[in-house]
């Protein structure tokens, strides 16, 4: 009996199931959102960039077959209206080739050394028919046409191999896309076989180590009280039911005491009946308590089975009815077991709410509309009152300019660099300050502070996905906010940066600026 009673409690037990339950599910996640972020990168790099270079090198391939066109339809015609697709055929490709520039194809690439072998044999053939095409000159010779036609399968081989080459570029992108996408769906299956394996581990728990103990010490009891006195009560299970034995057990005992005692009282003693009637009284008195005990136990069986045994939906709000049922009555490290559980089940639903929202941005495009980002920015502010009174700090802006965006998502951009400059606080209160200037065709805001700062190496860092600078116990969060940011101000056309030589903590983004009213007017005139 001794060593059930000194068994694990209940409470420790279930923390600590709680506990590596939310540590898995929070690294199922990083990893749903690690691969999320790859399925992005590897969608941008297929639409972004290898379709704009497949499709430019298909405009270039054009470009020189209607430039051969031109030249052979003037050798043969000498009309000058003939050297037109000749002339425009050499713009389309100067443009061409611009554009593979731009999109990647420099000198030392793969895609570069193509663009090179292709612009070689063109200018090698465009050499060869300049002669053939010029104002004053002599009609074309057979050998110019043979020459000519020798140098443009030169240019048609160098184009054929560039094509083959980015088609299998795009190959190769289309199937990183499909590993990224398989990834992200098998990260969502961990996660969901995680929490289905959760909540069994829990109903089997409790059914293990609360129903089955409680169960069997029910019908020990009852056996005693079906009139096997003499069977001795056993338990185990959890510290908690195998004491609750072990009383019941001690209140057993007495009872057989009292009745040797009161044997012994009817065979030796007939003068003192009324003593025995007293005692056989008080015999009956224990028997309704044992009754009474019995049925408490019979009903505390009944309801543990019945509510314990409940579809558990939600890891917190489980977690956090343990924290207030059993607050002040476990050790030290059962309490913080506990809150180890009720904080990993709370960042996990943040950071599945961080995660939606991370994921929503620009895959549902709501309504952009002209908006004052002064009177975003003033809702952003409003939102934060609480983190404001907590902190001390106070918030100053300038004149904002009118923008074309989301509002509810451009709230949340400021939301976030003012409640980091708000959380992320030095000794003295944090001052915040909210600008804006004009910068070409776009609007640059910036959000200073006066707190701990950002160290110039972690400039590029702090934007990625679950990125942290500080442990979450110094200073809480999902490591999501700014990753958020950056993916709503390249939505809208910008970009977010940490402004590394600024004196104080300063972050930066733009949005494009809309035209002018009068310009506007003007384009509707």
């Amino acid at each position: 009996m001794s060593a059930d009673v000194r068994g694990r409690p209940i409470r420790r037990r279930l923390a600590l199931l709680a506990a590596v339950e939310a540590v898995l599910l929070v690294a199922a996640l990083v990893a749903a959102g690690v691969a999320l972020n790859s399925l992005a990168d590897a969608r941008g790099r297929l639409l972004d960039v290898i379709g704009p270079q497949r499709l430019a090198a298909i405009q270039l391939s054009t470009a020189l077959l209607n430039q051969e066109s031109g030249v052979r339809g003037y050798q043969l015609g000498r009309q000058p209206e003939f050297l037109v697709p000749y002339t425009d055929g050499m713009r389309a490709q100067a443009d061409a080739v611009t554009q593979l520039r731009q999109l990647g194809a420099a000198p030392g690439t793969r895609i570069g050394d193509d663009l090179d072998a292709v612009v070689r044999a063109a200018t090698a053939w465009q050499a060869a028919a300049a002669p053939t095409i010029a104002p004053a000159a002599p009609p074309v010779t057979a050998a110019q046409v043979e020459r000519g036609r020798a140098l443009f399968v030169d240019v048609r081989k160098a184009l054929d191999t560039q094509l083959d080459h980015l088609a299998a570029i795009r190959d190769a992108g289309r199937a990183d896309l499909d590993a990224a996408a398989r990834f992200l769906n098998a990260m969502f299956v961990v996660v969901a076989v995680l929490v289905v394996v959760l909540f069994a581990m829990l109903f089997f728990g409790l059914r293990q180590f609360v129903t089955r103990p409680i169960l069997r010490l029910a019908g020990e009891v009852r056996r005693v009280a079906d009139s096997d006195i003499h069977h001795p009560v056993h338990s185990s299970g959890p510290r908690e039911i195998a004491q609750l034995g072990a009383d019941v057990e001690a209140m057993r005992q007495r009872i057989l005491d009292e009745v040797a005692e009161l044997e012994r009282a009817h065979a030796l003693l007939d003068r003192r009946t009324q003593e025995a009637e007293r005692s056989t009284a008080m015999l009956d008195r224990r028997t309704r308590e044992l009754e009474r005990s019995n049925a408490d136990l019979e009903q505390f069986a009944y309801v543990a089975s019945h509510d314990l045994q409940e579809p558990l939906r939600k890891v917190a709000s489980f977690c956090q009815l343990l924290q207030r049922r059993y607050q002040g009555l476990l050790d030290e490290r059962g309490e913080q077991y506990i809150e180890y559980a009720v904080d990993g089940a709370k960042r996990m639903q943040v950071l599945i709410n961080d995660l939606l929202a991370f994921s929503r941005v620009g895959r549902k495009p709501g309504e952009h509309v002209v908006a004052d980002a002064g009177a975003l920015a003033d809702e952003a502010i409003a939102n934060l009152e609480v983190a404001l009174s907590l902190s001390g700090g106070k918030v100053s802006r300038g004149e904002l300019p009118q923008v074309r965006v989301e509002p509810a998502l451009m709230t949340a951009v400021f939301q976030n660099l003012i409640g980091n400059a708000l959380k992320f606080k030095g000794e003295a209160p944090p001052e915040v300050r909210v600008s804006a200037e004009r910068d070409g065709d776009d609007w640059v805001f910036s959000v200073s502070d006066n707190g701990i700062g950002i160290d110039p190496e972690y400039a590029e860092r702090v934007f990625a996905l679950f990125q942290r600078l500080h442990t979450r116990s110094a200073y809480p969060g999902t490591g999501i906010g700014l990753a958020l940011c950056r993916r709503i101000v390249e939505y809208h056309g910008g970009r977010i940066w940490l402004d590394t030589e600024a004196s104080d903590t300063t972050f930066r983004f733009t949005l494009p600026a809309r035209e002018e009213p009068a310009r506007e007017e003007e384009g509707t005139a």
